[in-house]
């Protein structure tokens, strides 16, 4: 029975959100501004989130880098400095996760009014046209979205991996637990290095599907 109600509080929500989207999306159409539009912002959105991600990852590796080679000094200071970087980049993942799921709301209601739109034409040429041009487009959404959500799970092991080693230095910090972390930076180096990749190719994958959707 709490299941069935879970169930359907989690529609009821869906429901709403959908609605609340719908309403957005018609104040925009209002003034003139198309879901075609929208979604071509948001996955631009999308795009300048994983850029400063990769700075973010890049930023947080590099005061790893700095614990890993201390040689003196504060070393509860240099802790600091990778437990906030940690924090700034799980800010930075959620980011990217919340832009690619705008993403994926315009462009599910535009497919949706587009198929919608195209049993209304009655010239069986356009129609033809139409229809091929809408599954074209939902080729390459369809491959743009499974990159950037990709993107979106390469991050976490990236952040566990962070977590980790800032939760094992708070509980002994001193310069004798730093060699043991060794290892563990070369492995999210190594994550790292693919993260930024994986968001370069989606990256690029974006500037064709903007450039085909605006075509």
């Amino acid at each position: 029975m709490l299941r069935l109600f879970c169930c359907i509080f989690i529609l009821s929500l869906a429901g709403c959100q959908s609605a609340v989207d719908n309403a957005y999306y018609g104040m925009w159409e209002k003034l003139g501004v198309e879901k075609r539009d929208i979604l071509v912002d948001r996955v631009e959105d999308a795009q300048d989130s994983q850029k400063d991600a990769q700075e973010q990852f890049a930023s947080a590796l590099d005061e790893f880098s700095a614990l890993i080679n201390f040689d003196g000094g504060e070393l509860e200071d240099v802790y600091n400095n990778l437990s906030d970087q940690l924090e700034v980049s799980k800010e930075s993942a959620e980011s990217v996760r919340e832009r690619i799921n705008k993403v994926e709301s315009v462009a599910q209601a535009l497919f949706e009014e587009w198929a919608d739109e195209i049993e209304m034409i009655s010239s069986a040429n356009l129609k033809r046209d139409s229809k091929r041009k809408l599954s074209e487009t939902k080729r390459k959404y369809a491959s743009l979205l499974k990159s950037m959500r990709k993107v979106e799970q390469s991050m976490d092991p990236v952040l566990i991996a962070l977590q980790d080693n800032v939760f094992a230095l708070k509980h002994n910090l001193n310069a004798n637990a730093i060699g043991a972390l060794q290892g563990e930076f070369n492995s999210i180096k190594q994550d790292v290095g693919s993260l930024i990749k994986e968001m370069n190719t989606a990256i690029a994958q974006s500037d064709e599907f903007i450039k085909s959707i605006k075509g």
